[in-house]
């Protein structure tokens, strides 16, 4: 169920989001700075249909992350969720990965920040950052230029997480960082084992998260972010949703106390049982492995 609205996030917390953590005026020039008129409709699947949960409220942003103003503004925010250090913290899920993949799947990618960390250790792959908001892959892919990234591509994906246009075994390497915390834990299941379909034998899953054994312990914490699904996410065990799916070699440690990194393996030995989602909702983008 979603946290209650009366928070410590919205009697505290709200309204420091609002007048220090977010440089409004940062904001206002990037905003100014994107052509959104060219890029949304080049970014934006008009086949994707957003879940109810996804509209809720978000770290202070109304609406959740569908609007230009939650993505130019994310990027500033995203600190305040990965203490001591956000480069430190992002480490953790790249020093996790134990693969050489030739393709890559970053779930939830959002304003790109992973996914280009991803292609920077693996300049010889293929990445795709897929995630539900248009406005996030817009800004990512901005950034992307802004950085002059000319030696390589990231293809940015406009889709569901749960239910993904690629072929069954075709990505050698799933990452997911800060999404399951923000989603139902139904949801979360169902992505975990859409990853599965989408790993070849022997890929990986590493997804980088809030500690969930740090959270049941201090449940104070989890009122500290308005994040409607925290609490049931905090209950839960990735471990045990990669073990019920089928992964192999699962490992999951504390980083930095308030995060954690688990890291799971399709076994070699599966076989290909999984054929494309009956219920993708996204038409083929023609996309094949190389």
């Amino acid at each position: 169920m979603p946290a209650p609205n009366d928070s410590l996030f919205e009697r505290f917390l709200a309204p420091l989001v609002n007048t220090i953590l977010v440089d409004k005026e940062a904001a206002r020039e990037l905003n100014q700075k994107i052509d959104w008129l060219r890029l949304l409709p080049i970014h934006r699947n008009s086949g994707v249909v957003y879940p109810n949960y996804y509209q809720h409220d978000y770290h202070g942003f109304s609406g959740g992350y569908l609007s230009d103003t939650t993505a130019v503004t994310y990027d500033s925010l995203v600190p305040s969720l990965l203490p001591p250090n956000e480069s430190l913290v992002r480490q953790g899920l790249m020093d996790a990965i134990r693969c050489y993949p030739r393709r890559i799947l970053d779930l939830g990618c959002g304003t790109g920040s992973m996914t280009m960390m991803l292609h920077q250790k693996f300049p010889d792959a293929e990445v795709i950052g897929l995630d539900l908001s248009p406005y996030m892959l817009v800004v990512a892919d901005y950034k992307q230029q802004s950085k002059h990234c000319h030696t390589f591509t990231v293809q940015w994906m406009h889709g569901n997480a749960a239910s993904v246009s690629l072929p069954s075994e075709s990505i050698d390497l799933v990452t997911a960082s800060l999404l399951f915390r923000d989603i139902p834990a139904t949801v979360s299941q169902t992505i975990i084992r859409e990853a599965f379909r989408l790993l070849t034998p022997g890929g990986e899953l590493v997804i980088l998260d809030g500690n969930q054994s740090a959270l049941r312990h201090a449940t104070w914490l989890t009122q500290f972010s308005q994040e409607p699904y925290i609490q049931s996410y905090a209950k839960a065990s990735i471990d045990q949703w990669l073990e019920s799916v089928g992964y192999g070699d699962i490992h999951t440690h504390d980083w930095w106390w308030l995060h954690q990194v688990t890291r799971g393996v399709k076994p070699v030995s599966a076989t290909k049982q999984w054929d494309m989602p009956i219920n993708s909702r996204f038409e083929s983008d023609g996309w094949v492995p190389a």
